[in-house]
């Protein structure tokens, strides 16, 4: 049958359900338990009031059995035109599939053992007008499913869980940081300059004040004033906005957990990662060892570490002094880059970090000894200069946090933004934050920062390939 035909009987029994004057969209629902509490409180002849939507109906003549769901399970109704009546059987007549009821009834079990409801009153909560797809596959209907992902909720209970799994991350985040005696804290979202990050914003126009503005790209540079504020253990948990590419990997529209604690290095934040990671894990999944994609990944502490400017001298022989227009030819002379003429230090890091990754563990390993020239936010090794404080965290070829021992040297910190602008193209072009270098003119004491990935670490917990599965409404083209 066509989807026309049947919107259309949808709505003849619609209009047949209003012309009994029954009630088809109303305001208030019953008190009711969910479909989850019923089951664990079962006892039999237990009286039940439940709310959900119609996801089977096999009638059979003076007998119906229904399967009803909610976000919490499924349960079977049991409807016969003895107990409720031969007028309300009728209205089964002008139900279908998808649509919303509450029931009231009496618990039992089935001779086969399934918990049931034997139905006394019912009521129509809302009626649909479409049918639920019969079936997601191909890949005109991955993208549909994230088009309307209302649909891909009620029709796969496995991206159900996904989306539990994910509120329960962030729970349990925010359940560890707030029992270590961290802020959680709000910070702007619509930024004057575009800072606290390497990448490319979005940018807006507030009429009032006729001022450009950008949205986020981190909230580094706000926390960290708040630090100054004798805040002294803050976090966020922030959505912020690049205007680059879209992949498995990347949404323009992402999560962030942002951590910052005074008087802590690096080192106090691997330690942080460590135990944040892996009790989130525990609380989520009940263990620290886990599948993604097929690979094993333990969480047991301690986690490896490897040297970044190591790894780079090894596979390219480029050093931290080497200016960029070195390191490109040395690239090159080692069969990558071959189309680049002139790339930024950023830039060029960018290629060899994705070269890099195919090298580490699948578990969680934290690259360290960052360039200086790369990471104008980190405190330099008191032994070396040219490399910095900081680690980046990966994890089954992921890149999932970052984190420093946080340059406080506002005279430092302000050469530092000044070399980092002086390179960029003359659309990338953005002036030094004023106002930060001289909130770090006031003090801030020494200090750690810790970055995470929501949506990425949400992937590993839920062994899911894209970051649009774990996006509820990932951002996608214009249809045609």
């Amino acid at each position: 049958m066509e989807l026309n035909e049947l919107i259309q009987q949808r709505k003849a029994k619609l209009e047949a359900l209003r012309a009994k004057n029954i009630p088809v969209y109303p305001a208030k629902s019953p008190a009711h338990i969910t479909i989850g509490e019923a089951q664990a409180g079962f006892e039999e002849g237990k009286k039940v009031t439940l709310c959900g939507r119609i996801t089977a109906n096999r009638g059979h003549g003076k007998v119906s059995f229904m399967d009803l769901k909610d976000v919490t399970g499924r349960i079977q109704l049991y409807v016969k035109k003895d107990t409720i009546g031969e007028e309300k059987y009728a209205i089964l007549d002008a139900l279908d599939i998808a649509d919303i009821v509450s029931v009231k009834g009496e618990l039992f079990k089935t001779h086969t053992g399934e918990l049931t409801v034997k139905v006394e009153e019912f009521s129509v909560l809302a009626k649909t007008l479409r049918p639920l797809p019969e079936k997601w596959h191909g890949l005109k209907d991955v993208e549909l499913r994230y088009r309307q992902r209302y649909l891909d909720l009620i029709s796969n209970d496995e991206v159900k869980k996904v989306f539990l799994a994910r509120s329960k991350i962030v729970k349990a985040i925010r359940d560890f940081l707030d029992a270590k005696g961290f802020l959680e804290v709000e910070t702007p979202m619509m930024h004057d300059i575009a800072g606290g990050a390497a990448g490319r914003p979005f940018k807006t126009h507030h009429n009032e004040y006729h001022m450009d503005l950008f949205l986020r790209i981190a909230p580094e540079l706000y926390l960290k004033r708040l630090i100054v504020g004798g805040l002294d253990r803050v976090y966020e948990i922030n959505r912020s906005f690049r205007n680059e590419g879209v992949s498995t990997r990347h949404n323009p529209e992402f999560t962030m957990l942002e951590v910052y604690r005074a008087y802590a290095d690096y080192e106090d934040m691997m330690k942080l990662c460590e135990e944040l990671v892996s009790s989130v894990a525990m609380a989520v999944l009940g263990k620290t060892e886990f599948t993604y994609q097929g690979k094993e990944i333990s969480l047991a502490a301690p986690w490896a570490r490897r040297s970044f400017a190591q790894m780079v001298k090894e596979r390219f022989e480029i050093g931290p002094e080497d200016e960029p227009a070195v390191m490109i030819k040395k690239l090159q002379a080692k069969g990558f880059a071959k189309d680049k003429a002139k790339l930024t230090r950023t830039q060029i890091n960018k290629i060899i970090e994705d070269i890099l990754e195919e090298d580490l563990s699948v578990n969680p390993t934290f690259v360290t000894d960052y360039y200086t020239s790369l990471s104008p936010l980190s405190k330099a090794k008191a032994d070396n200069p040219l490399l910095s404080e900081r680690f980046e965290l990966f994890m089954a070829g992921l890149e999932v946090g970052n984190a420093y021992s946080e340059l406080n040297d506002p005279l430092e910190q302000r050469r530092r933004f000044e070399d980092e602008i002086k390179d960029l193209s003359a659309d990338e072009k953005k002036s030094v934050d004023d106002d930060y270098c001289l909130a770090l003119e006031h003090g801030m004491p020494p200090a750690g920062g810790l970055g995470i990935g929501i949506d990425r670490l949400v992937m590993l917990l839920t062994d899911q390939a894209s970051i649009r599965d774990v996006i509820l409404f990932p951002l996608l083209r214009n249809q045609e």
